[in-house]
């Protein structure tokens, strides 16, 4: 039996709430007015206020120091067999360095992404080549793509605009409709955002400029770690749920299954480093 994404969200977000790993925001970051709902329990937040509560959600998912994931995918496809990988991906905030690694199954072991600059590659150590990809490039065949293991931009990358208070599952979220600024890349140039009063978004529709409904994202648990570099908690989403709304059936699982934000060699994020770990 199949589920309709609205009740795949209630599901989701009551996850987050009997799990264990499900975290709180610390105290003295959610602002009242911010991330609580609107100002007086009626007023509609401005832009400014939205603005800040995307600058808290990117702030809490940044750590000024370098980052390291070991990530779980599975893949559902109709009609064919789940695939499954396991990759490590790693980052550096401070330069916006990113790395993806597939180190299972055998076969895929030694592929990887790598962004240099604004542009994104993938290296395919069977043939030895180097290829350029877009915003939109699916990380190994799965419906994610670059943003699910990059750090958070949104202040940077979107213009938000209210749209309404409302229940998730047994949560009070702020809905919120993202519009992409001019001269960005991203994948998707329209967001349609749910985040709970502590900061975390539990539900996140990707749309084309058509406003056509492209991928829904549903993120059930989030777990913390503190990082020394930046002397606060970093937050980690522990698992995403990602449904293609185009090629209905289709689905991928994304479990981050450990993290390290210690740091890490100066020359990772290079094309050299990623070819080497193929030989």
């Amino acid at each position: 039996m199949s589920l309709s994404p609205n009740i795949l969200g209630a599901l989701c977000a009551l996850v987050a709430v009997a799990s264990p790993l499900a975290v709180a925001a610390p105290t003295d970051v959610p602002q009242p007015g911010v991330l609580g709902g609107p100002p007086g329990g009626g007023a509609v937040p401005g832009e400014a206020d939205l603005v800040q509560m995307l600058k808290v959600v990117d702030d809490r998912q940044a750590n000024t120091g370098d980052y390291r994931s070991i990530a779980y995918l599975e893949q559902k496809e109709k009609g064919k067999a789940d695939t499954a990988f396991e990759v490590v991906f790693y980052r550096r905030d401070a330069d916006d360095k990113l790395m993806i690694l597939f180190t299972k199954p055998k076969t895929e072991a030694g592929k990887g992404y790598l962004r240099v600059d604004k542009n994104l590659f993938l290296y395919d150590p069977t043939v030895g080549k180097w290829e350029r990809r877009t915003e939109r490039e699916r990380i190994g065949g799965t419906n994610s793509n670059r943003q699910d293991f990059d750090e958070s931009r949104l202040a940077v990358e979107y213009t938000p605009k209210f749209v309404a208070m409302e229940k998730l599952g047994k949560h009070d979220v702020t809905h919120m409709t993202l519009s992409m600024k001019e001269g960005v890349d991203v994948a998707f140039p329209t967001v349609e955002l749910y985040i709970d009063k502590d900061g975390n978004i539990l539900k996140r529709e990707d749309k084309a400029l058509s406003g056509k409904l492209l991928r829904t994202t549903y993120y059930p648990k989030w777990n913390r770690i503190y990082s020394e570099s930046k002397k606060g908690d970093v937050y980690i989403p522990g698992e995403i749920r990602i449904f293609d709304e185009v090629e209905k059936g289709n689905s991928t699982l994304i479990q981050i299954r450990e993290t390290d934000l210690r740091p890490l060699d100066a020359n990772l994020f290079t094309k050299a480093w990623l070819e080497s770990k193929s030989r």
